[in-house]
């Protein structure tokens, strides 16, 4: 297997050990975190005067020079299939695509194979240059597998790096369409007394809490306010279907799992379809229609679709927004709420996915 070297230059005032100081003076164009750094360590590849080096914990001093041995990317041990995607957009660096409902993004226990991940090892291929050391894809963040819509992946170390970095820093745009039970309101003075909750300009209801597992059933997450992760969701209504229904646009500032099905269940407009968090509410006949109430009671999944990304390029070649259409299942359950009960507020057209230049709001 061939590899390559990398050498190290221990800088002034070290830290006191070996897997920090070269994590902090490694070349920047190396891409590799602390937990590689650690990796490679123990598999004796970090050199000191063409001596391997094999504890983390080891002093070093200033001036050092340590050679770290990249071996060449290793095959993954996940199976390419081919299984068709919706490419948005690809290029050396990264892929965006517009993922269906029903796909999981990665293998996992009792979903070893049908992923995305699978997926993307077959239709990239060869271009997969290596993520810490294996061939293949970055997986930056994740959708639900009944969510459909936008998600990128890195095909390079560089490019993993870069995304990563953006969205630990909460900069990357997303943005997604949920039906929901219910209208948001900032008149609503049920809202009012919810904590966590406020309205911004233009009646944009923020949601800002801390989320967890929740106690007794681990597959879900849970509002907290002892521990747990920090969580804001944005949304804004644009379209109602009377007081039962409206369609809403959820803009992240963080992404937590579960994070729009949970939020929007905890100030009391869960998702329509959604199993876990939304459940089966009763709709009026009277009000809204049989046809409506039908098409309902139907839809098989959480009605919620990731319809924005953007992100600057980890490249350093600008801004990338993507914009993806409804999928049909979707934009039928939402053109039959149109059809019998429209409202003024109306739905701005979505597009078939391709760049977009300013997506913002």
């Amino acid at each position: 297997m061939s590899a390559s070297l990398i050498q190290v230059t221990i800088g002034a005032n070290p830290p006191p050990r070996l897997d920090k100081a070269l994590a902090r003076d490694v070349p920047a164009q190396a891409h590799l975190s602390r937990t590689q750094i650690a990796r490679l360590i123990g598999a004796g590849a970090v050199g000191l005067n063409g001596t391997a080096v094999t504890d983390a914990k080891a002093r070093v001093e200033e001036g050092q020079i340590f050679t770290i041995t990249l071996p060449d990317a290793v095959e993954s041990h996940m199976e390419p299939e081919p299984i068709p995607l919706d490419v948005v957009f690809e290029d050396d660096d990264l892929i965006v695509v517009n993922k269906p409902a029903g796909m999981v993004v990665h293998p996992a226990p009792g979903t070893s194979n049908g992923t995305l991940v699978n997926a993307l090892l077959h239709h990239c291929g060869d271009s997969l240059s290596g993520i810490g050391g294996e061939k293949r894809p970055g997986i930056v963040h994740r959708i639900d597998k009944d969510t459909s819509g936008l998600l990128v992946a890195a095909k390079t170390d560089a490019a993993h790096h870069g995304l990563a970095a953006q969205f630990e820093a909460h900069s990357v745009e997303r943005a997604y369409l949920a039906l929901v039970y219910g209208v948001p309101d900032a008149g609503d003075p049920r809202l009012r007394g919810v904590k966590g909750v406020s309205f911004e300009h233009g009646g944009v209801l923020k949601i800002s809490t801390q989320l967890a597992r929740h106690k007794t059933d681990r597959q879900r997450q849970a509002v907290t306010y002892s521990g747990g992760r920090h969580a804001v969701t944005r949304a804004r209504v644009l379209q109602r279907f009377g007081e039962d229904l409206s369609l809403v646009e959820c803009r992240l500032e963080t992404g937590r799992t579960h994070q729009i099905r949970v939020h929007m269940a905890y100030v009391g407009h869960g998702l329509v379809g959604d199993p876990v968090y939304g459940g089966r509410r009763r709709l009026s006949e009277k009000k809204l229609g049989r046809e409506i109430v039908t098409a309902v009671q139907m839809f098989q999944r959480q009605a919620l679709h990731a319809v924005i990304l953007g992100f600057e390029h980890p490249a350093g070649t600008g801004f990338l927004g993507f914009e993806a259409s409804l999928p049909g299942d979707l934009a039928d359950l939402i053109n039959v709420c149109n059809s019998q009960a429209p409202c003024p507020i109306g739905l701005r057209g979505f597009v078939p996915s391709e760049p977009c230049d300013d997506l913002r709001w």
